[in-house]
């Protein structure tokens, strides 16, 4: 009976052994895991930050350029108006001058 308890408590002890290394073994492979998708957020994030910085920049030239195209529309309509009571006296000269001819024909 003495052997059978000497068997069961060397059985016992590498057991104990044996499991702490698998758990140890476990233990080192999730903080492998930890560390890979550590490494994996601070790419993403660093991916993260140069596209907001990237976007914002294109977001400025996109302002510039339409503050660009406004202000020459406004000049072009200024213009216009500048120039439009030139064109409208043109048009009714124009049409006073055929009134002239038609009255004159007849």
């Amino acid at each position: 009976m003495e052997i059978v308890g000497i068997v069961l408590g060397v059985i016992s002890i590498g057991l104990f052994f044996w499991l702490k290394r698998e758990q140890q073994m476990s233990f080192d492979l999730h903080d492998g895991d930890i560390e890979a998708a550590k490494h994996a957020y601070n790419a993403l994030m660093e991916d993260l930050n140069n596209y907001q910085i990237e976007t914002d920049r294109k977001i400025a030239q996109l302002e510039k350029n339409l503050e660009y195209q406004n202000n020459k529309f406004n000049k072009r309509i200024d213009k216009n108006e500048k120039e439009l009571p030139m064109v409208i006296g043109r048009i009714v000269s124009q049409i006073e001058f055929a009134q002239d001819k038609l009255n004159r024909k007849m």
